[in-house]
């Protein structure tokens, strides 16, 4: 693009005349809108210290289940952008949102659950580089270091206690040497590969999953159905407590009113000598004599000889408080509880 202001000819910057597109970039684009063409599914990876070797053995490895597509993110953006004008499909476009960074696309019509897994799995050990983040800690054990003493220098200015054993330098104790988060010093880098230590393992990392016109974190998979069972749980229990606490019935808080009602029950029948039915003669008795049920229900050890002795018969007169547990067995089998959890919830 050019502007004429009469003997001035001005030519913007980038605005080349006649620019010719290089053939490599056409064939980009060419094999890119294919793939969306076939393909509804992708994940999102960064392959941040990952090498093209390791990339390399790993089209290999999945070829025929998944295509691998790396390329800059400008040249992609511009590919995705022109697909949507032409064929229409808006439900592209959070795909493009995401081509930031140093990402790849991995297309694929298997269970991408399955798929991450064994991608994630793929990691490589490497050296320790001057300038990288490092993703864990780092430490170096104490032990022989197989180098000669003329190298003690190089500990001592590294804080590292060292002795010289059977000619070569010891080191004394254990030493972090790289905290996790931090950037990797040239002593450090130059330390470990003197040492033969390579601390870091490096793979594909999937970010993000895109499905049909949805991105979603790829962590949503690493939940399980006992978390997700576990979080149902906790929800309900707390709806419960509040319509209890509310006096509002409803489906979840039956069991609790249920058996708030029967304690009253009880306590009332506690107090009217002329009432009694079989669950509130074994409470009578359980209240006249702790002792007796205590000794009848316990048994382990020296307990259990005098369980078979004298115990015996203070079991005999026990009676069965089955019309108890009957009534109180709704609660716990409804709501997933026993009868301990309820009374507790009811206070």
């Amino acid at each position: 693009m050019s502007e004429d202001f009469g003997d001035i000819h001005i030519e913007l910057p980038g605005s080349r005349a006649n620019k010719v597109v290089p053939q490599r970039k056409l064939d980009y684009g060419q094999k890119l809108r294919k793939i969306l063409d076939e393909y509804d599914t992708c994940l999102i990876v960064s392959i941040t210290n990952v090498g093209s070797k390791q990339i390399a053995e790993m089209r290999k490895d999945f070829r025929g289940r998944a295509r691998f597509l790396f390329g800059k993110n400008t040249l992609i953006r511009k590919v995705l952008r022109d697909y949507v004008k032409e064929t229409g499909k808006k439900q592209l476009m959070p795909l493009m949102d995401n081509v930031y960074g140093n990402i790849g696309f991995v297309f694929t019509k298997e269970n991408v659950a399955d798929l991450r897994k064994e991608i994630m799995a793929r990691k490589k050990q490497c050296a320790a580089k001057a300038g990288t983040v490092a993703p864990t800690d780092v430490y170096i054990p104490a032990g022989p270091t197989g180098m000669e003493p003329t190298q003690t220098a190089f500990f001592q200015a590294m804080n590292i206690p060292t002795r010289i054993n059977r000619g070569q330098i010891d080191i004394e104790e254990e030493v972090h040497i790289i905290a996790a988060g931090t950037k990797v010093g040239a002593s450090e880098a130059s330390l470990l590969i003197k040492l033969g230590i390579k601390p870091f393992y490096y793979g594909v990392v999937v970010e993000q999953i895109y499905d049909k016109g949805e991105v979603i974190d790829a962590c949503v998979f690493d939940i399980t159905p006992q978390q997700i069972a576990n979080a149902f749980y906790s929800g309900v229990q707390q709806i419960s407590a509040l319509c209890f606490e509310l006096n509002y019935p409803t489906i979840v808080n039956v069991p609790q009113s249920l058996v708030r009602a029967y304690k009253d029950a009880l306590a009332l029948g506690l107090e009217l000598n002329t009432y009694s039915w079989d669950g509130l003669d074994t409470i009578k008795q359980i209240l006249e004599n702790p002792n007796a049920f205590a000794a009848a229900a316990g048994g382990g050890g020296g307990g259990a000889a005098a369980a078979a002795g004298g115990g015996a018969a203070v079991a005999a007169k026990e009676p069965t408080p089955e019309p108890e547990s009957s009534e109180a067995q709704p609660a716990g089998g409804m709501f997933g509880a026993d009868e301990e959890s309820s009374d507790e919830s009811s206070d």
